[in-house]
C-alpha cells in the first residue's frame, strides 16, 4: 500500500474520536478512505509503529491504522 490508494476498513473497529460522534462508539467497519501519509520515521531516526498508515476518510475523520485492519478498496 502508497499513499493515495484508497483503502476500506475491513474488521470491526470503533472508535471514540469520530467529529459527529465524540465520546461515543462509532463503527467505521467498511468505511472507505485515502491513505495520507506512512509513518516510518521519527526526526529522521527509522521507527516501527503498530499503525503506521494515517487515512483520512472526511476533511474533519482522520485516524491511524495498521495492516490487519484495512485492505484495498477496488
Amino acid at each position: 500500500m502508497k499513499i493515495g490508494d484508497r483503502i476500506r476498513v475491513k474488521t470491526p473497529l470503533s472508535v471514540f474520536h469520530h467529529p459527529e460522534h465524540k465520546g461515543k462508539a462509532f463503527d467505521i467497519t467498511g468505511l472507505e478512505g485515502e491513505i495520507v501519509r506512512i509513518h516510518t520515521e521519527w526526526h529522521g531516526r527509522p521507527i516501527s509503529p503498530n499503525y503506521p498508515y494515517e487515512i483520512r476518510f472526511t476533511p474533519r475523520f482522520v485516524t491511524h491504522l495498521g495492516d490487519h485492519e484495512i485492505e484495498l478498496a477496488n
